[in-house]
């Protein structure tokens, strides 16, 4: 019933789209194809019509009246995901946002956290046929507990209460007949609330996305759901001293004083991170993670590791930076001259992240690629390249890294007959590149046709009269 949900959702995001390029098809010829599942096959012959690949493989007689595209030293990924990202977040860049991932080749996003009455225009605008935007898949609000870390006061307000397994029960079935795609757990949900909101899940067939809850331990909480964000909170259940942390974590979970929801939150990490990274066990940490093997992990790097490697150090940031608003893009350059001028102060997350990320695919734990878009200057886009760089300094192949932002978010939403990869009956989400991304995964940058929904463009058409006006 999911994949049914699914595959009627992605009939409905056939979305002022320019129709594809030919009424009959496009054919791409002597294209190396690489993905995930198939791997690099070079002198290839892709065929797609509207909103299909109906051909991949060797040479062939070319079908009439096809329109023709020479990939002669080419290279053709499937259509990239961006698997966590927030398009109500940044109310200057909401507007813009789905031609920027279009730009850069991400030809579906995944949600995760925005109030319904915000995010629901948004969605279904890009929805509409036509519209140049990319698939689209969501959670609806973040789904906390008693208390609220996104609340809209200290926080901008993402965020719901679920203070009883009654509250989480509506709220879960009220997302559900909003059309949510999934749901979204948040880090202030008590242990019993949790197991009540993935009872209600799994019966409405929604899949499930997660921090895990400051509550519980990630090897408890983490079986339980379909994906777990940031790798925060991971780093307690992999101390030698972990039930002592938790302890200690629970009594602070009480809140006697009535803190508001992210103070908490915020006083737990400052507390307990760094102190439970330092006392690592390596061994209780390799039997978390084989408990993991089932849920993919969206570690989000290019935040977590943004003080070790910001992104203004990169040498196409003011490219990137000329695509947004005028507005937002000047606030940005000041953030960035301000953090520039502070250095980049401890790491210890950073480099963490980076271990775990890399220890975790040793031990087959999936991964997705996600970047929590547009928080901390991260540009629609161009955010995702800078998470697969990321990915391969954690130890992936630039192959395991193409698929975290193909086959992997495919495989969540149990669409991966349809999407993630180079085959007959896929949909026609594609990229172009001039550079071979296996040789250096930011060649992933170097697009030269995007292909959505069956429509061919390059960067430039889709960004149109400009996205930074």
């Amino acid at each position: 019933m999911r994949s049914l949900i699914l595959l009627l959702i992605i009939a409905l995001t056939s979305c002022d789209m320019p129709a594809p390029t030919s009424s009959l098809g496009t054919v791409i010829t002597n294209v190396t194809t690489i993905d995930a599942v198939n791997g690099v096959k070079n002198h290839q012959t892709v065929v797609f019509s509207e909103d299909e690949i109906t051909y991949a493989g060797p040479a062939i007689e070319l079908p009439v009246n096809h329109e023709v595209i020479d990939g002669s030293g080419q290279f053709l990924i499937p259509g990239l995901w961006d698997f966590h990202v927030h398009l109500t977040y940044e109310t200057e860049l909401t507007a813009v946002m789905p031609r920027l991932f279009l730009s850069y080749g991400i030809t579906s996003v995944r949600d995760t956290g925005g109030l319904l009455h915000n995010l629901l225009p948004v969605v279904e605008k890009m929805q509409q046929p036509g519209a140049i935007a990319p698939r689209v898949f969501f959670a609806g609000p973040l789904l906390d507990g008693s208390d609220v870390v996104y609340d809209g006061k200290s926080r901008p307000e993402i965020g719901i209460a679920n203070a009883s397994k009654e509250q989480a029960r509506a709220n879960i079935e009220s997302l559900k007949q909003a059309g949510a795609s999934f749901i979204k757990i948040y880090e202030l949900v008590s242990k019993e609330i949790f197991h009540e909101m993935v009872t209600v899940a799994r019966s409405l067939d929604m899949p499930i996305d997660s921090h895990v809850p400051l509550s519980m331990l990630a090897s408890i909480a983490g079986p339980k759901v379909d994906s777990i964000e940031h790798l925060r909170n991971i780093e307690l259940d992999c101390a030698t001293n972990a039930e002592q942390l938790h302890t200690e974590r629970l009594e602070v979970l009480k809140n006697p004083s009535g803190l508001p929801g992210f103070e908490v939150r915020s006083a737990l990490h400052s507390a307990q991170r760094l102190p439970a990274i330092a006392a690592y066990d390596n061994e209780r940490c390799t039997q978390v993670l084989d408990k993991l093997t089932k849920t993919v992990q969206v570690p989000t790097l290019r935040l977590n590791a943004m003080n070790k490697f910001p992104p203004f150090e990169r040498a196409d940031w003011p490219e990137a930076l000329s695509r947004i608003p005028n507005g937002i893009r000047e606030r940005w350059q000041t953030s960035s001259a301000s953090l520039a001028k502070q250095g980049p102060g401890n790491t210890v997350f950073a480099e963490w992240s980076l271990f775990l990320t890399g220890k975790m695919n040793q031990q087959a734990v999936p991964i997705g690629a996600g970047t929590d878009t547009p928080i901390r200057l991260s540009v629609p886009g161009y955010s995702l390249h800078s998470e697969l760089d990321m990915l391969v300094r954690a130890g992936l192949t630039p192959l395991q890294a193409i698929g975290a932002a193909t086959i992997e978010p495919a495989r969540y939403f149990s669409i991966e007959s349809t999407m993630g990869q180079i085959a007959p009956g896929m949909v026609a989400d594609l990229v172009l590149l001039e550079k071979d991304p296996i040789e250096d995964i930011n060649n992933t940058k170097s697009i030269s046709r995007v292909i959505s929904k069956g429509a061919l463009m390059t960067p430039q058409q889709i960004l149109g009269s400009g996205a930074s006006e």
